[in-house]
């Protein structure tokens, strides 16, 4: 049965636009522990200052067991 890991990711506190170099490390990182890239969704991500959201995206990642 595989497993899944979700992963957050926002640019910064108050927004701002997704690094490509930001998406680009995590995807190494998980791909350098067998993890494989599922999907990514675009999203709406609550700041830890105001009551609006960020843009962001959540990364899904699969493994098997």
């Amino acid at each position: 049965m595989p497993q899944y890991k979700v992963v957050e990711l926002r640019e910064g506190m108050l927004g701002g636009k997704m690094s490509g170099d930001k998406l680009e490390k995590v995807l190494n990182d998980y791909g350098s522990k067998g993890w494989s890239l599922k999907a990514i969704t675009s999203v709406d991500v609550k700041g830890r200052i105001g009551p609006g959201g960020v843009n962001g995206v959540l990364v899904t990642f699969e493994k098997a067991d």
